[in-house]
């Protein structure tokens, strides 16, 4: 193959042509501010947010009044987070989180905390997971916020949001989710789950970077929020700023897309990674994956592999016609394991020598092929070098 062959959907993923598409005429003639009630452009931009919620709030079993458009989930996370707690801790002074979380959630928390809330890290099973026992163990009523993830950026693992859900409102709790991962690749039920707080981001479902939503619930157990920015009072003062019209048309497809789609979608792309795994265990017999064993408690594109006795970092550079990441955040000459391999156990030598590859929408079986034969020979030779 001529060209790089992408494998990095987990760090981000094209623009669907039909997301394009949405997006091009308010991109031109219909460029209207939303907040315009005076004329036709203001209007139709209007209409074309509100439809977009609509559809948001659909992907989600969500109601349209309870999406806010943000940048994104890093945005959603921090306005989640810190506008439940900008207040003083009161009875409810306790937040549990995960050590495997994004750094988008992690870095608030860590923050919150210093600000003198209590805060308790899970670590997860093995496989990533959090179970509803090890989440009844140290919730309690003082607890005011739990944040679990819906699924791992690193390793795939989709939490039982479920059973966590039930824990969490039996004390009274309120449930925060990073879903930048799972929303549309795998269901997202916010009503299913009894979850209070969601975030998600469009460029990692085939939408623009730089345009995402924030799920708040308002039925029930309704979540008040203190905005975390003044000013122009757009999305009930939430978020204020003009909206980002053509953005929030293209998520709104995304969204409309991958509710359409998505069994049949997860399907055909959990057969390329299995396709994918299958080959390179052939080639080479060793090979180490990382999460769940249950294919069906994973993401569908998500292969975390660890190849004993090989650099990372130098496993990346040679496979420079794949455009996939490490599994550790490496520096000149210094690997450093991921935080998330640590936290479940992974072998310090395992997790400097992981290739995480993430598969998607446009991904086909000829590059899956290729991919494979590239990863086995290039593991086969940095080990014959050692």
């Amino acid at each position: 193959m001529k060209k790089q062959v992408y494998l990095d959907y987990h760090a981000t993923t094209p623009v669907d042509p039909r997301v394009l598409e949405a997006m091009l005429p308010y991109l031109e003639g219909s460029f209207g501010n939303p907040s315009s009630k005076t004329h036709s452009y203001g209007w139709t931009a209007r209409e074309a947010v509100e439809d977009a919620r609509a559809q948001v709030a659909g992907l989600l079993n969500a109601s349209p009044g309870e999406i806010y458009f943000t940048a994104g989930a890093t945005e959603s996370n921090n306005i989640s987070l810190r506008g439940v707690t900008r207040q003083p801790a009161g009875e409810r002074n306790h937040i549990i989180t995960q050590s495997t979380e994004h750094h988008a959630v992690l870095d608030p928390l860590r923050k919150i905390e210093k600000e003198g809330w209590r805060l308790t890290v899970l670590n997860p099973d093995p496989e990533g997971f959090i179970t509803a026992a090890a989440l009844r163990e140290v919730i309690d009523e003082h607890t005011l916020m739990v944040s679990i993830m819906a699924a791992n950026n690193e390793i795939g693992t989709v939490q039982p949001l479920r059973e966590l859900g039930e824990v969490t409102k039996e004390a009274g709790a309120l449930l925060h989710c990073d879903a930048a991962q799972a929303a549309g690749k795998v269901e997202v039920d916010v009503e299913a789950a009894g979850i209070s707080l969601l975030s998600i981001s469009g460029h990692k479902f085939c939408a623009p970077k730089g345009v995402g939503a924030l799920y708040k619930r308002k039925r029930g157990n309704r979540v008040r929020l203190e905005p975390l920015a003044l000013g122009g009072g757009q999305e009930e003062g939430l978020r204020p700023g003009t909206l980002n019209v053509p953005g929030i048309v293209g998520l709104g497809e995304a969204c409309r897309i991958a509710r359409e789609d998505l069994e049949e979608e997860a399907a055909r792309v959990g057969q390329l990674r299995d396709l994918l795994l299958a080959g390179v265990r052939e080639g080479i017999p060793d090979v180490t994956v990382n999460g769940p064993a249950d294919t069906a408690r994973k993401l569908p594109g998500n292969l975390s592999l660890s190849f004993r006795s090989v650099d990372g970092s130098a496993l990346i550079v040679s496979l420079g016609d794949l455009a996939a990441s490490a599994g550790s955040a490496c520096t000149a000459g210094n690997a450093e394991a991921s935080y998330v391999l640590k936290a479940i156990g992974t072998p310090g030598e395992l997790a400097i020598s992981t290739l995480r590859l993430g598969l998607g929408r446009f991904t086909t079986e000829d590059e899956v092929h290729y991919a494979v034969g590239r990863i086995v020979e290039t593991v086969k030779k940095l080990r014959m070098g050692r």
